[in-house]
């Protein structure tokens, strides 16, 4: 199985950007993790960063026409973008949402993601680790549809 990891708007300035929120390591620390995840699960991966929502919407179609899965983190466009929704909505393969901090701790206007329902499921507010787990649960659920 491949998996694409799609970062959204702002995560290439994890380390710096609101520490007491997303925690001192850098993007390149999230995704040697999440490699390091895969390659023990047997998994490629690739990550992919983007502040673009339309760069953001073509690397779904092309995970799509490789046959990936997706892991994707929309950043602030969780809660705006119809497009990341309809693209993921649009393309047949599996995706699992997942963020670094617990959204609804974090106000209302935060509260609201119009990509999770375009996902199999959402995973939030464990740091690096909402990756990991996303990853496992990706993992999981295809599984299950493979014995069913």
């Amino acid at each position: 199985m491949k998996i694409v990891v799609i970062h959204g708007p702002n995560l290439n300035l994890l380390g710096t950007r609101e520490p007491a929120v997303y925690g001192t390591r850098s993007l390149a620390d999230l995704d040697a993790e999440i490699a390091a995840h895969a390659r023990a699960r047997g998994v490629e991966v690739e990550t992919f960063q983007s502040n673009h929502e339309g760069e953001i919407v073509a690397r779904i179609h092309q995970a799509a026409a490789d046959g990936a899965a997706i892991v994707i983190n929309p950043g602030a466009y969780t809660h705006t973008s119809l497009a990341i929704a309809d693209a993921l909505r649009g393309v047949a393969v599996p995706a699992v949402e997942v963020h670094l901090s617990n959204l609804h701790a974090r106000g209302p206007e935060r509260a609201r993601s119009v990509t999770a329902a375009a996902c199999r499921g959402i995973v939030g507010g464990f740091g690096f680790a909402s990756y990991r787990l996303g990853i496992d649960a990706l993992l999981a659920a295809e599984a299950d549809a493979s014995s069913s």
